[in-house]
């Protein structure tokens, strides 16, 4: 069978890096002072780091073009707020507040326990926070109804006084006293009934809210800075309290760089030390050492330069990409062991120009397909509607540019100078020349300090490391030995069932507690609400955005339907609306409201009883309805996606034109786009990926084989992640989108050192690829997972979400190209030969 090669672009390639090596080996100096130059000037951008900082949640981790925030935006304009009648169910955002969820292990309805939570309210309340050389308290910030703070519900039914508790009986979810009505659902929590009824007879939580007036955010901020410092303090025999505000989560999150900043240091020393390490030779002279430490360099240079480079660019820089220094130290050292392999196979005898030239002919081609899919990959990336993975991905790509940059220019001038000083025959710490053979005279420890510069003198090339040694002689033939290979492929079998099995149990969203570090006070106040207050979800608005004749019979009966296919949702409660209380109150009062004069005549009257509800309509210049809302409460009986997709398909099925909406939808966009955005660039990834290697590996089937190694992985990844707890979200699908790239490195230097082997058999090509990189390709996943190993330790769901990706996309690669790849590529020897 004809050999079907596609070497075009290759063979050129590798004549011009050729040419490349021989000049970086005849200039080194020029290619090693350049970088240095280049990186200095670039790296003045991070004098503009704070100023560049963008960590608004909101900006960043919910889809820059969500449906929500286009309906924040209708509600914001037809139904303004007023800070005079606050009403915190018709907030279009969170609002700014502050809130504390006291508990108790028994019931927290006891005088006791009352007593305490009045006590805290009143220092609340009492609290004194200076501002410009004035001092103001609560009453002087807080959002306003009919004149008076906001006040909390469970408070005003006991009159603020603790033993009225025992003269009152409390009915849930809702308490009518009078004419008017609380929602104690959303004040008590775990409550226990007496006898089946509605009657509370315990409860374990109270939560009490203070909303504040948005008209000045410094002294909102300041207030709230002081009632975190207040609470922070205040202990009770009888309660436990946890608390948040409007803006802890936003703090706390900020907080997450600053956790792992001392990771870095001991990330490089792990990478330095393994790096030297691996790179050490018994032989003084043939050692590499200094060419591994100038390898952790060159990567540090490289975040440098791209960091620089983009935050002069006027770039946002989002907290996520302080993972990136982890990922590109990974890269780099890979690039710094392939490139040593190469240097090793080349004669010594020759100049080092000439060395360096075959180096590059090797090595550049390999590094070069795998920067280019690792950057495809993260500008691919660059499309997705979320802020932080768009800045990730873009100051990823950009560093991993310069990582490749800075391995084929300062990494081989590195080489270079090394390379003399091996000419040379020179100690590799003292530079002092040194015997080749141990002197007759001399001791056994003279000879392992002294001594060096050996080689083999048939090959005239340096020795082969032990572990380089084992993959030729014994881990090459037995993984090509028949039976071996079966075993793969049951192994493999087992790797994909159980990885598609993860991929059916995987959860979508982003639990926005994961943005605090673990230590935060927020994680106890979000199990305090997610243990106690779970029952109830959203209160969603629901908005009629067209003119209707609400007298006339037919639009009456529509708008019912309407409300009516809202309430038959099993995750819908109940419904509050103004137009549904105005027909209460006609029929109640005999009003006559069929025509237009009737309704609009007494529906003024009926606003001025019921004040909250004139929010709710928004009237035209000549007193006609233009717009309105209403309101439905939901349960957490559906998961939020369900929840808001089924509300938005009700409203379009609706003959009424209606919008819903609640603050919480902007993040919960996030369910609506993250599956199909992640599906759609992996598979653009995958396809770009392809076309990479068809170009550049002289083999069609061995680049079909890097593709599939690249969907394997994934599919392993995406699988065994959500067996390992990690949910499908915006910082997850940064990893996935990395793990396009990663996943192609190591099956595609095996596979282009598999088509370019000189054996004739495939069993042959593949052990001789493995001989060659085997170790490299080791090398440069034990780097890789060394540095991203300390993320496990940080205090972070993103930091730690980045190692278990990274752990993950490193192993299996790993796997794939030392394992699977190899034997699936020798498969095609029963076919004739392809290669």
């Amino acid at each position: 069978m004809a050999i079907l090669r596609t070497d075009c672009i290759e063979r050129p390639l590798r004549i011009c890096f050729k040419m490349m090596g021989q000049l970086i080996g005849s200039h080194p100096w020029l290619f090693l002072i350049a970088p240095l130059f280049l990186s200095t000037c670039l790296g003045s951008g991070f004098y503009l780091l704070q100023d560049k900082m963008s960590n608004d949640i909101e900006e960043q981790f919910t889809p820059f073009d969500g449906q929500a925030k286009l309906e924040r935006k209708y509600i914001q304009d037809t139904f303004p707020g007023n800070d005079s009648t606050f009403s915190r169910l018709r907030l279009s955002t969170d609002g700014d507040y502050a809130t504390v969820i006291a508990t108790s292990d028994r019931n927290i309805l006891t005088v006791d326990s009352l007593q305490d939570i009045l006590d805290l309210d009143v220092k609340v309340r009492n609290m004194v926070v200076q501002f410009n050389n004035q001092s103001f308290e609560y009453v002087d910030v807080c959002a306003e109804v009919m004149g008076s703070c906001h006040s909390n519900d469970i408070l005003d039914i006991i009159e603020n006084i603790a033993n009225n508790i025992d003269t009152v009986n409390l009915t849930y979810p809702w308490y009518n006293l009078n004419v008017s009505s609380f929602p104690l659902y959303l004040s008590l929590g775990s409550v226990k009934f007496d006898n089946e009824s509605s009657v509370v007879e315990s409860a374990e939580a109270i939560q009490l809210y203070y909303y504040l007036r948005e008209d000045n955010k410094t002294k909102t901020d300041l207030w709230l800075e002081s009632f975190i410092s207040l609470v922070s303090n205040m202990s009770s025999t009888s309660i436990q309290v946890s608390y948040s505000t409007s803006m802890s989560m936003q703090w706390e999150f900020e907080k997450s760089p600053g956790s792992v900043i001392y990771l870095f240091s001991i990330t490089y020393a792990i990478a330095i030390t393994f790096s030297i390490i691996s790179c050490w030779r018994l032989d003084n002279v043939r050692t590499k050492v200094w060419v591994a430490a100038c390898g952790v360099l060159s990567t540090g240079l490289a975040v440098l330069s791209g960091f620089g480079l983009l935050l002069l660019l006027d770039q946002p820089f989002v907290m996520t990409v302080a993972s990136c220094p982890f990922m590109i130290l990974g890269i780099g050292l890979d690039d710094m062991f392939i490139m040593i392999s190469c240097w090793q196979r080349t004669c010594v005898l020759d100049s080092v120009p000439d060395r360096l030239a075959e180096t590059y002919k090797d090595a550049a081609v390999s590094i070069t397909i795998t920067t280019l899919t690792d950057a495809l990959a993260l500008f691919l990336g660059c499309s997705s509607p979320f802020g932080s993975v768009r800045s990730f991905c873009l100051y990823a790509g950009v560093s991993i540019c310069f990582c490749y940059l800075y391995s084929i220019t300062f990494l081989g001038a590195c080489m270079a100078f090394n390379g003399k000083r091996e000419a040379e025959n020179k100690h590799w710490f003292t530079c002092a020349k040194i015997p080749e053979d141990l002197p007759s005279s001399s001791s056994k420890a003279f000879g392992m300090c002294c001594v060096g510069g050996s080689y083999d003198r048939i090959t005239e090339k340096e020795e082969t490391e032990v572990v380089s040694h084992m993959f030729e002689r014994f881990y090459g033939p037995f993984l090509t030995h028949k039976s071996i290979k079966v075993c793969v492929f049951f192994i493999y079998a087992g790797y994909l069932a159980v990885s598609i099995y993860g991929c059916f149990n995987l959860n979508e969203g982003l639990d926005i507690k994961n943005l605090a570090l673990d230590e935060s006070y927020l994680i106890n106040y979000y199990n305090n609400q997610g243990q106690h207050f779970a029952e109830y979800s959203c209160n969603v608005m629901v908005a009629v955005k067209q003119p209707l004749a609400y007298w006339d019979a037919d639009e009456q009966k529509h708008l019912h339907r309407c409300i009516s296919n809202f309430e038959s949702l099993n995750f819908v409660n109940g419904t509050l609306a103004w137009f549904l209380s105005f027909v209460q109150y006609a029929n109640a009062t005999n009003l006559n409201i069929q025509s237009q004069e009737s309704f609009q005549t007494h529906l003024s009257d009926f606003l001025e009883l019921n004040t909250m509800f004139k929010h709710d309509i928004n009237f035209t210049t000549d007193n006609n309805i233009q717009a309105s809302r209403f309101f439905v409460q939901t349960l957490n009986n559906a998961s939020t996606k369900d929840m808001m997709i089924g509300l938005r398909k009700t409203a379009e099925e609706c003959p009424v034109d209606l919008l819903v909406y609640h603050p919480a939808f902007i993040y919960f966009d996030q369910y609506t786009v993250i599956m199909d955005n992640t599906i759609q660039t992996v598979m653009v990834a995958v396809i770009v990926m392809l076309g990479v290697s068809l170009i550049l590996i002289p083999s069609p089937l061995c680049s079909f084989w890097v593709a599939f190694a690249i969907c394997s992985v994934i599919v392993g990844v995406v699988g065994f992640m959500a067996l390992w707890g990690v949910s499908l979200d915006s910082i997850s699908m940064i990893n996935l989108v990395m793990c396009i790239g990663f996943s192609v490195d190591f099956s595609a230097h095996i596979s282009y050192s598999f088509v370019s082997s000189p054996k004739s058999d495939v069993n042959g090509k593949a052990i001789d690829a493995l001989a060659r990189l085997g170790y490299p390709i080791l090398q440069g996943a034990l780097s890789t997972i060394l540095g991203v190993v300390v993320l496990c330790m940080s205090g972070s769901y993103i930091f730690r979400t980045f190692f278990k990706i990274v752990f993950l996309v490193i192993t299996f690669g790993l796997f794939h190209g030392l394992v699977f790849i190899p034997v699936f590529l020798t498969l095609f020897g029963a076919f004739g030969k392809w290669f």
